[in-house]
């Protein structure tokens, strides 16, 4: 009898030249242009526990009920094991799309349940969207910075990504006009506009009114879609609340992206997309050739949940806890940044931006930083073109406000030392001077030190273009622009 080769016990690296050779000629070219997230590289770090994580966007889940998740997992247990353990349909079950439908009717929203598919998350929504949209070179639009996880999905579906500058309120719907223009020119017709316009991610800042209607116009004449991403809505500390993209369009030309990551859960892994019926139908292709369906133990959880009545309970208790956290970030910069760095103020989400003098690259310094057990994303990381290596996103749900501000403490030392070191190496320079690519300016004004005095830290017209041109990046700019 032939013996059969066994296999090594122990597993060898596949590292060697020919080994990769082997495997090259077997990639698809997609995978030339494929990036990882930045805040996925972080996570076997940043789950040490004595690493304090300003990184990832965590909500603070240890506020739900351990006995209340409990008594709905031994309700589900009881009742509809054989249901829940089974396949569902793919677009997801209709009385988990009930719970949607409530979800998104507290923002004024009233969607139809048939235009509703259930996803695997707001990153699968993103990715099937995507999927079903976008040829390799096709036209994508989305605001500069933009969502960190979205930019891996943009490249792996080798989009053309175009980034828009951003303002205290939001992106500047004028340079969109002007990029349609162009485009049009050229005979292209961009695919979709992506943006979170409501305490966006990492921005931290909110799209107004105005530009809501703008933006809606826009697509409406030019008969292009926009993606809405709405993880954050319902998380607002401050302000007045700014009806949704969706709301403002009826469902004709914006296509909605939701989640329950971030007001319940976000091992539960449930999102969803809202699109018109041609749309949708090709989304509900898509992911059944992905995952078949979401998980239909998850969904039982969530109509349990909800058939409680007490979630919106729930996201005013995370509301209160995530504005005194907010606050106390806000504070712990003002105390330890150097005076050159900005910030902005979000009226809610889970992120604020922060910018610091252009030597400072926060790539390198988060390098240091973990070497002081602290992390945060750095800004590279939320554009396509090496823009933003002065800006950092800083997280302030996932961490109580003692770690918050040991957290931003941490960061401040390794600051200070690299611009101890700069002004050492340079003299003559004044560390004021140089100009913070990749900012999100605040409240319309030139933004103040963290000294909190009115020193205006932008640099001339001239000379930020000057330095946009030495860089290689553009200079985002502090105030308010018209549009």
């Amino acid at each position: 009898m032939t013996e059969v080769p066994q296999p090594p016990h122990k597993r060898r690296a596949h590292t060697s030249t020919r080994d990769l050779e082997r495997y090259a000629g077997l990639f698809a070219e997609r995978t030339t242009v494929m990036r990882s997230s930045a805040m996925r590289d972080l996570m076997a770090v940043t789950a040490r526990p004595e690493v304090i994580s300003l990184a990832g966007g965590l909500p603070d889940t240890s506020t739900f009920p351990p006995e209340s998740l409990a008594a709905q997992m031994s309700k589900i247990a009881a009742e509809s094991a054989a249901a829940a353990l089974q396949y569902g349909p793919t677009e997801g079950f209709d009385e988990t799309k009930d719970c949607i439908v409530e979800v998104m009717a507290a923002e004024g929203m009233l969607p139809d349940p048939d235009d509703i598919v259930i996803t695997t998350g707001g990153q699968q929504a993103i990715d099937l969207v995507t999927k079903t949209l976008v040829d390799p070179g096709d036209v994508v639009i989305c605001e500069a910075p933009t969502y960190p996880g979205a930019v891996p999905v943009f490249c792996s579906y080798q989009a053309d990504v175009r980034q828009i500058e951003m303002d205290e309120d939001g992106m500047r719907i004028d340079l969109l006009d002007a990029l349609l223009e162009e485009l049009r020119a050229e005979g292209r017709r961009p695919k979709f506009i992506y943006t979170v316009p409501s305490f966006q991610n990492p921005g931290g800042v909110t799209l107004s009114l105005e530009r809501r209607a703008r933006l809606v116009e826009l697509a409406r004449l030019n008969e292009i879609l926009v993606i809405e991403d709405n993880p954050y809505g319902l998380l607002r500390y401050g302000g007045e609340a700014l009806p949704p993209l969706y709301q403002l369009d009826g469902g004709d030309f914006v296509i909605y992206l939701g989640t329950f990551s971030k007001i319940l859960s976000p091992g539960i892994r449930l999102g969803w997309v809202v699109a018109p019926p041609p749309v949708l139908e090709k989304v509900v292709l898509g992911k059944g050739a992905t995952d078949l369906c979401t998980s239909t133990l998850a969904q039982f959880f969530v109509r349990q949940y909800f058939s409680e009545g007490g979630w919106k309970d729930y996201v005013e208790d995370l509301v209160g806890l995530y504005r005194g956290r907010r606050d106390t970030m806000l504070e712990a910069l003002a105390e330890h940044f150097p005076a050159e760095a900005t910030w902005t103020e979000p009226e809610g989400g889970l992120f604020i931006w922060a910018t610091l003098p252009s030597y400072i690259d926060t790539g390198d310094l988060l390098a240091k930083a973990l070497r002081s057990d602290v992390a945060f994303v750095p800004g590279q990381a939320a554009y396509v073109d090496g823009r933003g290596k002065s800006s950092m996103r800083l997280n302030f749900s996932g961490v109580n406000d003692a770690e918050i501000r040991e957290g931003i403490s941490r960061i401040g030392r390794v600051i200070r030392e690299q611009v101890e070191l700069y002004e050492s190496l340079s003299p003559q320079s004044s560390p004021g001077t140089p100009g913070r690519e990749g900012e999100v300016p605040v409240d319309g004004e030139a933004p103040k030190s963290a000294s909190g005095d009115d020193r205006d830290l932008t640099p001339s017209a001239p000379e930020a273009d000057q330095r946009a041109t030495d860089e290689g990046a553009e200079v985002l700019p502090f105030r308010k622009a018209a549009g």
